[in-house]
């Protein structure tokens, strides 16, 4: 069984709430209770913080074990540098994702430190987005 260990920064625990007109007015724990639900031949693992220092620790506890990463680093995504060097460092490919599309965003949205560093990026399908990115691992990673 393929294990895929999600990762959600910081904010990403108020999708729903959070500016619905970006982010939809869905949970982002409904949707992954739901995708987990979806995939009972893949265990996929969630975990979500908004201190960067504990997104570093999961990414060094899941990166060497499990078959896949998916990383929503929040705002993060725009200013880490440490959490770009967790991502070089684990031997799990990693996928970025984001809800909505941040090179339409703010100008100050528009980059990303984790894109060179992760093996796939997606980023402007919603909450699908999640689905998207397992999906994409499970078809890159060896049986």
């Amino acid at each position: 069984m393929k294990t895929i260990a999600i990762i959600n920064g910081p904010n990403l625990n108020l999708v729903g709430r959070r500016q619905p007109e970006l982010y939809g007015n869905r949970s982002l724990d409904d949707y992954l209770r739901q995708l987990v639900d979806s995939m009972p031949d893949v265990r996929l693992t969630l975990f979500q913080s908004n201190h960067e220092g504990d997104l570093i620790d999961e990414l060094q506890r899941v990166g060497f074990s499990a078959d896949g990463i998916v990383l929503n680093a929040g705002g993060y995504t725009h200013t880490s540098i440490a959490l770009a060097d967790a991502v070089a460092a684990i031997t799990a490919p990693v996928v970025e994702v984001h809800i909505t599309d941040i090179t339409r965003r703010e100008p100050w949205r528009r980059h990303s430190m984790l894109t060179a560093v992760c093996r796939h990026t997606i980023m402007g399908h919603g909450l699908d987005g999640y689905r998207m990115a397992v999906d994409w691992l499970l078809s890159c990673s060896p049986a």
